[in-house]
């Protein structure tokens, strides 16, 4: 039997523990048609790199719902998967190809969708590395990648089926731009930032001559492309001006003066330019009144040929010179500083442009219906509830949903265009011929599909839909959904529409919303900042389970988390105080072996003493509260419930007392077995390695046969049994810890030696017999001799030169004398109540002060007024001390 380490070695540990894990196929789930599986479908982490703070997070906390399913008997999937994140990894293989001095279009396509294949590979196994390092259990055999063929299929089949329902068209439509990234963007993936800029109130001459009008602006390159100037029909100053043409400066085009409802009369003059091409709201007005869609930007921003003079210039280089030239020309007539959202791309940050483009689309409002009502109806259930409010919200208020990227990386949209006829085919399958002419001069869309259109598709693409395999049957639907509340819209909005769509039932039962991981001053963790914390390095500096308590303990669904080294550390001694326990436990079964009937008798039969019966008592509890807990999904406080067991009620008082009956005859070795084994299966969830390590060396050290199962992984997870609740050693148990914790507290503020004696006398108002069975323990534990028990009725009326503590069940004496040197700490109080005395003259006089209140500052006059409260409170103390002493 190998000797059990005197310090917990986490480096030691995990990667053999995981190793046997795997080895036992301990992750694999098993088909049982008499079973109902649990099932989570791994968020899939981008091939851009490495896994950040909050991956570790949802890691966690799925593999906690996951090991304590398995632990249940419930055939438990979890599935793991990497994202192909179209946009992400192209974004950061364009980078990596710059180094080179090299882009994209010098390579060609193939050979930049080689170049990425390349890099997310590389990726795919940092991230399965990174995975096993966090712990996770997932069925690595099950492992799936967006563009592995089975997900490749179900996109294509999920295309063509809603094409041919006629939810997806191909269209004309205002999108969001991204010169930078070249392609088009879907609402939730710009982020508005608010800047200040300025509005240009810009002349317009009419055609005439007769005069001008003004026009206000925030984008005055834009103006290019003006179709007509709008004005609000009702609004009558301009009334008159409808009908009338003015001339846009330097390119000399004529337009119209229209009236639409659309204008707002606040908004700057009241007088709207209409920019039918690069504005959502001018797009709908210009289908209303037949105006021309004039595009003056090239794909990157930089202005096309219909900017006239300013063609070929930089979209804010024209601003720039438009401006100056309209100023010159004596055209503008005024410029203000204006604050306003400006749209940016959420992956490179640069300045969105609205743009009129022909693009795909998913009709979504028949989409969303039912996945409104799967929510209304709780056939899904969103954790915190909360975010149901914001769910619904946003779902009624859906637009369709752009879903063409021009990209180079991702799922090609399954669309070939003919040559010949000018038709579409659209099929799962790569055509040879035009289904219309049957024409051989056909060419697939060189767009592919938005990211999210194939991360939609996963609960069930996963699993092998369209065909219908046996994990589909068994598996689907699957039973939670956790992930950050950050991508509710996203993503699983979108789950939830294509799941009942495709599979024809939700995908999922449950959605679970964790927050974001900020660092320990509530900021955002950001590299500008510095303040990331990569999981990776904690692993190695505290150890995994360390770092798993520090992400988990004590948090709430929805809740942002402050993350920051005081938790890691917690963590760590969390760790060593479970270790060290165990040890304890493990040496003293070495010197003193228990049969496995002494064992199995602790959960089944009264035991004796009263601190054997409380601590099983108190397991049995928490193993009640714990299991609520878990099914309410509060996977936080159950941990730290068991965290404040084990530390407090196990480890600093149980095995504490125990160690006084060691090796005698009515020794709580077996107590000690049990308590350990029934813990580390309670914890075993949340912090899998130290838990498995310390099971497998007891379960060395218990007789053949004890501990059934091989592993702690799959050992069944502790039940309460009413049986076991001890109303009475508790509240003995409970009244014995108040009595020490009193006695510990006086020593330490009185400045008592930590290896001198003290004497006290505990008068109890009931259990007096099981105090007195209990004296010698609390003598140890107080380090108080002599120690008295007797009845709260004998206690002396008033104590000389002693200290009383009046507590709910029992009073506790202590006196003075043999504890202090009384002489010496009167002159020590007598000292400082002096020294205070006179801080209270002086504060007092100085709020008296008139000329000083009137002229200080609020907050110093509240803060000086907050120190003679203090003050004052403190020498009452010191003269309650001095009474005592006589």
């Amino acid at each position: 039997m190998p000797d059990i380490p005197k310090a917990y070695e986490p480096e030691y540990v995990e990667q053999r523990r995981y190793k046997f894990w795997l080895d036992g196929g301990y992750f694999k789930p098993k088909i049982d048609p008499k079973k109902s599986p649990f099932t989570i479908i791994m968020p899939p982490p981008n091939v851009t790199g490495e896994l950040h703070v909050g991956h570790a997070l949802t890691a966690a906390l799925e593999d906690i719902m996951t090991r304590w399913h398995r632990m249940k008997g419930d055939p438990s999937l979890w599935l793991p998967g990497v994202d192909h994140a179209g946009i992400a990894t192209q974004v950061v293989v364009e980078k990596e190809l710059a180094k080179e001095g090299l882009d994209r279009h010098e390579i060609g396509r193939e050979k930049f969708v080689e170049r990425t294949w390349a890099w997310a590979n590389k990726s795919r196994s940092a991230i399965t590395h990174q995975h096993e390092r966090l712990g996770a259990s997932c069925d690595w055999s099950r492992e799936r990648f967006t563009l592995d063929d089975g997900p490749v299929k179900a996109v294509k089949t999920a295309f063509v089926r809603l094409y041919n329902k006629g939810l997806i068209y191909r269209g004309e439509r205002i999108i969001n731009w991204c010169p930078r990234c070249r392609t088009a963007l879907s609402d939730l993936e710009v982020q508005s930032k608010d800047l200040v800029s300025n509005m240009w109130h810009m002349k317009y001459p009419y055609a005439d001559g007769s005069g001008h009008i003004t026009v206000a602006t925030t984008r005055p390159e834009t103006y290019l492309g003006d179709s007509a100037v709008a004005v609000n029909p009702e609004d009558g100053r301009y009334t008159s001006l409808v009908g009338k043409k003015v001339i846009l400066p330097f390119i000399n085009r004529e337009i119209p003066i229209i009236a639409d409802g659309a204008i707002d009369r606040e908004f700057g003059t009241g007088m709207v330019k209409v920019t039918p091409a690069h504005d959502p709201v001018d797009f709908d007005i210009s289908q209303r009144h037949g105006l021309p869609v004039i595009h003056i930007l090239n794909p990157d921003a930089s202005m096309n040929d219909n900017a006239g003079p300013y063609a070929g210039l930089d979209r804010f280089e024209a601003r720039k010179k438009i401006v100056e030239d309209f100023e010159k020309a004596d055209l503008m007539e005024k410029i203000e500083p204006y604050s306003h959202a400006i749209p940016h791309c959420f992956r490179c940050s640069t300045v969105i442009e609205p743009e009129v483009s022909k693009q795909w689309f998913v009709k979504i409002a028949p989409l969303a219906a039912p996945a409104i009502e799967a929510v209304r109806d709780e056939r899904i259930k969103i954790i915190p509830e909360r975010f149901i409010k914001i769910y619904l919200n946003w779902m009624e208020n859906i637009r369709d949903w752009c879903i063409s990227r021009q990209l180079w990386w991702g799922h090609r949209i399954p669309v070939w265009y003919c040559h010949k006829c000018g038709e579409m085919t659209v099929a799962v399958d790569t055509p040879s011929k035009c289904s219309k002419c049957g024409s051989s001069e056909i060419e697939q869309d060189p767009d592919v599909l938005d990211t999210w259109f194939s991360s939609g598709l996963w609960p069930h693409s996963t699993l092998g839909w369209p065909d219908q395999t046996e994990d589909l049957k068994y598996f689907y639907p699957t039973s939670v959904m956790e992930t950050g509340y950050d991508i509710l819209f996203f993503w699983v909005a979108r789950m939830i529409m294509m799941g009942i769509e495709d599979a024809g039932d939700v995908p999922f039962r449950t959605v679970y919303l964790h927050g974001l991981i900020r660092d320990e001053k509530g900021e955002k963790m950001s590299k500008m900042k510095g303040n990331v914390l990569n999981p990776l390095t904690a692993i190695d500096q505290y150890g995994c389970d360390a770092l798993r308590f520090a992400l988990t303990t004590g948090t709430a669904p929805g809740n942002d988390l402050n993350m920051g080294q005081h938790r890691l550390e917690a963590g760590r001694n969390f760790a060593n105080k479970l270790w060290n326990a165990g040890r304890f436990v493990l040496k003293s079964l070495e010197s003193e072996p228990i049969t496995s009937k002494a064992f199995d008798n602790v959960g089944a039969k009264k035991q004796n003493e009263i601190e054997d019966r409380w601590i099983v008592s108190r397991l049995n509890r928490l193993s009640g509260e714990v299991d609520a807990l878990m099914k309410d999904f509060q996977f936080g406080e159950a941990e730290k419930e068991i965290h404040d067991f084990l530390w407090g009620e196990f480890c600093d008082w149980y095995i504490e007392i125990s160690k006084q009956r060691l090796g005698g005859k009515d020794s709580p070795i077996a107590v000690l077995a049990f308590v350990l084994e029934t813990s580390l299966r309670l914890l075993h969830p949340f912090m899998p390695f130290i838990t498995e390590e310390l099971w497998q060396n007891l379960k060395e050290r218990l007789p053949e046969g004890t501990l059934k199962a091989p592993a702690l992984i799959i050992a069944p997870y502790p039940q309460a049994d009413p049986k076991l609740r001890d109303v009475e050693s508790e509240q003995v148990m409970e009244i014995v810890m108040e009595v020490v914790r009193t006695i510990r507290n006086a020593r330490a503020e009185y400045r008592v030696d930590i290896g001198k004696w003290i004497e006290a006398s505990v008068y109890a108002g009931g259990h007096q017999a099981d105090l007195k069975s209990k004296s010698s323990a609390i003598e140890a534990l107080a380090k108080t001799r002599p120690l008295k028990i007797l009845p709260r009725k004998q206690r002396p009326a008033k104590a000389e030169k002693a200290i009383v503590y009046v507590l709910k069940d029992a009073d506790v004496v202590i006196p003075l004398e043999g504890m202090v040197d009384i002489e010496a700490e009167k002159a020590r109080l007598s000292k400082e109540m002096a020294v205070l005395e006179r801080e209270i003259a002086r504060l007092t006089q100085r709020l008296d002060d008139a000329q000083f209140t009137s002229k200080a500052p609020a907050v110093v006059i509240e803060k000086e007024k907050a120190r003679l409260t203090e003050y004052t409170d403190k020498l009452a103390r010191m003269k309650a001390e001095l009474k005592q002493l006589g």
